[in-house]
């Protein structure tokens, strides 16, 4: 398999960056990580006229602590973010494919790739986080709330950049569990579930591959009896029939994740 013809850029600074995608507009396509891009492109299923690689720009290659919460820019690959100390996201992130894809993979570009069965848009939901979206003389931080918007669909814009995203820390105290069933290590998810608990008894989770975005349900008022909690979960999924399972199936795993997850989370809180 081969990917179809694109004309190749490689801008040498953010600023080059920015205005060659503002020009390219629709055109152009972004090349960071690559992990997903690449495999696209080869079964035709995009076909961008140009491709911007930015992986000379060493300002987006950053993983920083903010107050709140970790800053992760566009070049951090998954395997540097794995060792940022952020409880959930290395939870996650070793569920993340192979080795060899996590040594290469970025965070950022994970996000914008908008996967409904990708573990780091789930996080990123779950913890209310934000993606800063870049073009010449402007940035805005979308909520992710807002920025998964159907699969494989993110609200990135023609001619933007997503320059970073913010992942907030957890509440002081909390315990948080991120588990999933594939059919083998490495695969995508058949479903998933991220869950957080606070001290307090808040608790929220967010579901993978069971809906065309992130699923964050808040089961506050079902703690700690965790199997109502894992019940509302299952029925705010939406998951559909495909070749790797029926919907009654994935939307049982959900059910039966989100109680483990909840009890795993609620035992490593901390009062």
């Amino acid at each position: 398999m081969k990917p179809p013809p694109f004309e190749y850029h490689a801008p040498r600074d953010l600023d080059e960056a920015l205005d060659t995608l503002a020009r390219l507009a629709e055109r152009g396509k972004v090349l960071a990580g690559g992990q997903s891009l690449i495999p696209m492109l080869n079964m035709r299923l995009t076909a961008p006229e140009h491709l911007v690689d930015v992986n000379r720009l060493a300002e987006l290659d950053t993983v920083e602590t903010e107050d709140g919460g970790l800053r992760v820019g566009a070049l951090a690959r998954h395997s540097r973010v794995g060792r940022a100390g952020h409880p959930l996201l290395r939870q996650a992130l070793k569920l993340v494919a192979h080795p060899v894809i996590r040594n290469r993979g970025t965070v950022v570009g994970s996000l914008v790739h908008a996967d409904p069965a990708a573990e780091l848009p789930a996080v990123l939901a779950l913890l209310g986080g934000s993606v800063r979206l870049a073009r010449p003389g402007r940035t805005r931080d979308v909520p992710a709330a807002e920025f998964f918007l159907g699969p494989l669909e993110s609200a990135v814009e023609p001619g933007e950049l997503a320059v970073s995203a913010f992942f907030p820390a957890l509440p002081p105290g909390a315990g948080c569990a991120f588990l999933e069933v594939a059919r083998r290590h490495g695969d995508f998810a058949l479903a998933g579930v991220c869950a957080l608990v606070t001290p307090e008894g808040h608790a929220r989770a967010a579901c993978v591959g069971v809906g065309p975005v992130p699923i964050v349900v808040d089961v506050s008022e079902r703690a700690p009896d965790w199997a109502a909690a894992a019940r509302a979960v299952r029925e705010a999924a939406e998951p559909d029939d495909d070749i790797h399972a029926t919907a009654e199936y994935r939307g049982h795993l959900v059910g039966v994740l989100a109680e483990r997850a909840f009890r795993e989370a609620a035992a490593s809180a901390k009062a």
